[in-house]
């Protein structure tokens, strides 16, 4: 019997990338309700700036789990 096609390569890129999805979207939701904020009272920028980073380090940290975990299986 002849195999017309192979899959070859590693799942584990496949499902990365689809699990870098989620943190994406998150990154962008964070961004663009920091800049809405900004723009709506400019004033509270600097105090809305630390849960920006906050945010973002933690929207972040799910991108890096699912990285980790793309290598460990």
């Amino acid at each position: 019997m002849d195999v017309i096609a192979a899959i070859e390569g590693s799942v584990n890129t496949i499902g990365y990338g689809l699990a870098a999805i989620g943190p994406g979207i998150g990154v962008a939701l964070v961004f663009a309700a920091y800049i809405q904020a900004s723009a709506r009272q400019p004033e509270s920028a600097g105090y809305n700036r630390t849960w920006l980073v906050l945010g973002f380090a933690l929207v972040e940290a799910l991108a890096l789990f699912g990285l980790v975990l793309a290598f460990a299986v």
